[in-house]
């Protein structure tokens, strides 16, 4: 039987999931289509850590390593649904819900003193951060807004907030002593072996990272971020917000940059309450109480200490001293520097451009806002958006055009910052990469503290992120721009790989362009007013923003994007969407029993991959489904069944049921497979018979408390009752 993989996540999809994949495997198996689920998610993962510790009941094997090892075949064909990018206070939180389920876990070492500790501490750092997304994107990415989710948003303009010529709103960026001006890449001459030394001050080595295999044609990055420059750039970016009476606001990425960003969160907040460390950082230390992890996290901390009451009366004096902080929940007084997984760059960024350049206020009205975007890599993307906004006025989404992108990501291609490669280093002294042999390619002087990281991107990936670049500009007949930096030594090394590789394809008739990221926004943002589409074929942190940035201007989400990795081992990766609004629709489900997730992003993913499956395996039925399907999401589309905006409408449940439906008709009135279009034939009629009977028992049950049995590991059937609460619609589906 063909077999398709949905992935169990977390959070809002991993919900939305108890209700929607029911359909799916009875639709599925229609055209002897099996789909598997495998457990990803970050409760999953933490188990399948520690199968010495847990019950033959509740041990789980590692789907990830096994999914990973799929992917690289040409059998892949893999759903995988948004996960949880797991910060340090998120992995912790996990840890503990898991503990009161009866999982015999350990605690998460912040200072591991012992092997065992450091052992326990190693296994959880595995699960931290981009831990999935790199394992299974074993190919480079294809992620465009489908012509039917772009002509709805035409048709339904989100509302896009005004903006006004004298905007305050800025992007403040460090642009010397960061990680973009200390970059060095060397592209490896041959299969080699490095290694990453510290060597200090007193001539002492330390081996940071050693049998690191690298590949002929591989490119290898290192750079550092100086912490002396950082913390006064931070410090004169409090003082600049504070006089021009604008919000303090940082955007950094600390679940993906999971080493990286948060050890510059903490600085930010050391920054801002420079009295308080100067005064009690001893103490906080002592406590275990970092502030990488977080305000929120020292705050819950103090209780715990005999002079709390009097750090955390300072922290609140911190507060009123500076300037005015941006919220994530003015109302529970949760500010930008609470939980540094609150605020994460690509979708924050977005969000603000989206509402006239402004951020919420600790008085819940919108104001002005100083983004602090510290590394200046990409910063500058945003301010020319900021630029563009100020002087042309919000975007149009029912005029603008689109911006899809190619992204460079297959094989871990471009991991900056949260992974084994990143470090906070030890002492005054230098960093080192050497070869096998002992050259040493890359070097940067350093002092305690400054992260330092490298990066790999392997030259398969560049090639195949070329080919697809030309094919995505053929197939569309787009304008196609790669954008990267003359200036940024990592740019000047692929910009002549892509040289050399756009020689290997027909180009004629293509418009193709390098420009810096920069002047590549300024070109796409003049070309989307005029209504006109550009792809952007970036690297792997480019696409994750660009990603976000674009679908939520053109869209309102970004979860509306198909998203298609062309593995390649020749199988398929099929993602749906973004995930950044998913904790809040958590919240909402367990307080209201109302789940406003949007699954739009899984209909696409799942309409290609049964695509994907009908071409490998030449199963016709799989094809009808995936045609049917697209169709299908169309029509769903045009009659508005995306999940309503407040109780009393129909929320992810709904959404499902009409997806269904509309589904069937249409498997019901296509001519290629008769018998298949008979039996949803009479599943189209008592589905549209019992809509009525259908819609009211789901509606029913809203307004009331649900009890899933947990955030990070939810009980199963708890979920499923909560999640499929119409019985007449449960009844249909088991008799198909």
């Amino acid at each position: 039987m063909a077999k398709i993989i949905y992935t169990l996540t977390d959070e809002a999809p991993f919900l939305a999931t108890h209700s929607f994949l029911p359909v799916i495997q009875a639709f599925a198996g229609t055209a002897g289509v099996d789909v598997e689920t495998r457990d990803i998610s970050l409760s999953g993962r933490i188990i399948a850590l520690f199968p010495e510790r847990l019950t033959d009941e509740q041990r789980l094997d590692d789907a990830l390593a096994e999914l990973g090892d799929l992917a690289t075949t040409p059998e892949a064909n893999i759903i995988k649904l948004p996960n949880i990018s797991a910060s340090i206070p998120q992995l912790k939180a996990a840890i503990t819900e898991l503990q009161s389920q009866g999982y015999d876990l350990p605690d998460y070492p912040d200072e591991p003193s012992t092997d065992a500790e450091r052992d326990v501490r190693a296994r959880y750092d595995t699960v931290k951060g981009s831990a999935v997304n790199p394992v299974l994107r074993e190919g480079n990415s294809d992620r465009r807004a489908p012509l039917s989710v772009k002509n709805y948003a035409r048709k339904h303009p989100h509302r896009m907030g005004a903006w006004s010529a004298d905007s305050k709103t800025n992007v403040a960026t460090m642009g010397v002593d960061d990680f973009r001006t200390n970059e060095k890449t060397w592209v490896a001459p041959a299969d080699d072996t490095l290694t990453i030394t510290f060597v200090g001050a007193d001539g002492s080595e330390q081996v940071l990272k050693q049998s690191i295999p690298v590949l002929a044609g591989e490119v290898i990055d290192g750079t550092v971020l100086h912490v002396g420059p950082l913390e006064q750039f931070l410090r004169a970016q409090i003082k600049r917000a504070q006089d021009e009476g604008i919000l303090f606001s940082v955007h950094l990425k600390a679940t993906m940059m999971k080493i990286s960003d948060p050890i510059i969160f903490g600085h930010v907040i050391r920054a801002f309450f420079p009295d308080v460390f100067d005064r009690y950082g001893a103490d906080l230390a002592a406590a275990g109480l970092t502030p990488n992890d977080g305000l929120n996290s020292i705050l819950i901390g103090l209780d715990a200490l005999p002079n709390g009451a009097e750090i955390r009366q300072a922290f609140t004096d911190g507060i009123a001293a500076g300037p005015e902080l941006a919220m994530v929940d003015s109302d529970k007084g949760i500010t930008n520097l609470h939980v540094p997984s609150d605020v994460i760059v690509d979708a924050s960024m977005p969000a603000m451009i989206r509402t006239s350049g402004h951020m919420w206020g600790p008085d819940g009205d919108e104001h002005d806002t100083l983004a602090v975007i510290p590394d200046s890599s990409y910063a500058g993307i945003y301010q020319v958006v900021l630029d563009d906004c100020r002087a042309n006025g919000a975007f149009d989404p029912s005029t603008m055009g689109s911006v899809p992108n190619v992204g460079l990501m297959a094989q871990k291609a471009e991991e900056y910052g949260s992974h084994d490669k990143t470090f906070e280093v030890p002492g005054d002294g230098s960093v080192r990469v050497t070869t096998a042999a002992g050259d040493v390619v890359i070097e940067h002087e350093v002092a305690q503290g400054d992260i330092w990281r490298a990066c790999q991107t392997k030259d398969v990936a560049i090639r195949d992120w070329v080919k697809l670049a030309v094919t995505r500009a053929r197939a569309s007949a787009t304008p196609a721009v790669f954008w990267l930096d003359e200036s940024r030594s990592h740019d000047a090394a692929l910009i002549e790989l892509v040289h050399r590789y756009l020689g290997e394809h027909d180009t004629d008739g293509l418009q193709i362009e390098v420009m810096s990221p920069e002047e590549a926004m300024r070109f796409s943002l003049e070309r989307i007013r005029r209504g006109e589409d550009t792809i952007s074929v970036t690297g792997n942190v480019l696409r994750d923003y660009l990603t976000d940035l674009f679908p939520i201007m053109e869209l309102g989400t970004s979860a509306k994007m198909l998203s298609v990795v062309p593995l390649l081992g020749g199988g398929g990766l099929f993602e749906t969407g973004a995930g950044g609004s998913a904790p809040k629709h958590v919240q909402q489900l367990v307080q209201q029993n109302y789940l406003r997730w949007d699954s739009l992003g899984e209909f696409l993913a799942l309409a290609v991959s049964l695509e994907h499956l009908a071409g490998v395996t030449g199963n016709q039925r799989a094809k009808i489904l995936g045609e049917t399907l697209d169709r299908a999401t169309g029509t769903f589309l045009e009659e508005d069944k995306s999940p309503g905006r407040k109780i009393g409408t129909i929320d992810n449940r709904g959404s499902h049921f009409f997806l269904a439906k509309y589904w069937a008709e249409e498997l019901a009135a296509q001519t290629e497979d008769t018998e298949l279009a008979a039996a949803f034939a009479e599943i189209a009629q008592q589905l549209g018979a019992q809509e009525q009977t259908i819609v009211e028992e789901l509606i029913a049950v809203q307004g009331s408390p649900a009890d899933i049995g947990g955030y990070y590991r939810p009980d199963d059937a708890k979920t499923s009752a909560v999640m499929r609460p119409s019985a007449t619609l449960n009844a249909v589906l088991a008799a198909l």
